[in-house]
């Protein structure tokens, strides 16, 4: 496993399989923040470093979405760490086996029911901020799916909203997207936020993303429009 530090405060950890895939490790004052948890081989190298990483414990797993290559490790770092893991709660569901994933034709138990909370401040609809990150809905590649942003390294930290390639913002997989128009829609959170940074679960870093938002969706909208 690859690790590579992407701004003050984030550590990109990356392996392979047949794509690139990417959690992310954010540490701030109070500890550190594991952002998806990938696949179920990285279980050991995701706990080795944040142990080197000596950045205090281990407080929450947040989740972009459930996918099974988002969640693999989850079940591992638990049965060390006792800490809470969180998803938009349109997504839980989805992710427990409860109801089958759009464009999927079986139920998917990717995570045991009681393990994931719903990433809401008690008793609103709000999303609740965690530690340094802010989480925004961007459905589309799931029904639920969230991203990250962390304001003072002015990271985003888009899971499966996009994938990358060379620098360049691309659609996310088609064959895993629920919903591409919707997908293409969410994507509206770069002018919103205008992040330096753009970090994707299978790609490499988009920089200035904002710069290329609008060359994006027009090539999405096209290729939408010609299916």
């Amino acid at each position: 496993m690859k690790v590579k530090k992407i701004s003050e405060h984030i550590w990109s950890l990356k392996t392979w399989m047949i794509i690139p895939i990417h959690v992310w490790i954010v540490a701030d004052k109070e500890g550190i923040t594991l952002i998806d948890a990938g696949m179920p081989m990285m279980t050991k190298g995701i706990m080795n470093f944040m142990e080197q990483l000596n950045a205090g414990p281990l407080l929450r797993i947040l989740l972009t979405h459930g996918h099974s290559d988002h969640v693999g490790a989850v079940k591992g770092i638990l049965k060390k760490y006792e800490v809470p893991v969180y998803a938009h709660p349109v997504e839980i569901p989805y992710m427990q086996g409860e109801v089958v994933y759009p464009k999927r034709k079986k139920l998917e138990n990717n995570l045991p029911k009681t393990i994931v909370s719903p990433l809401l401040e008690d008793g609103q609809t709000k999303l609740k901020k965690m530690g340094a990150l802010t989480p925004y809905f961007t459905p589309g590649h799931s029904p639920g799916h969230v991203v990250y942003y962390h304001e003072q390294d002015q990271v985003l930290l888009a899971g499966d909203l996009f994938t990358s390639k060379k620098g360049k913002l691309k659609q996310p997989m088609a064959t895993f997207t629920a919903d591409m128009e919707q997908a293409v829609a969410s994507a509206s959170i770069i002018s919103q936020l205008k992040p330096k940074q753009l970090e994707v679960c299978h790609g490499n870093t988009v920089f200035q993303p904002s710069d290329q938002l609008e060359e994006y969706v027009k090539s999405m909208e096209r290729k939408l429009e010609g299916r």
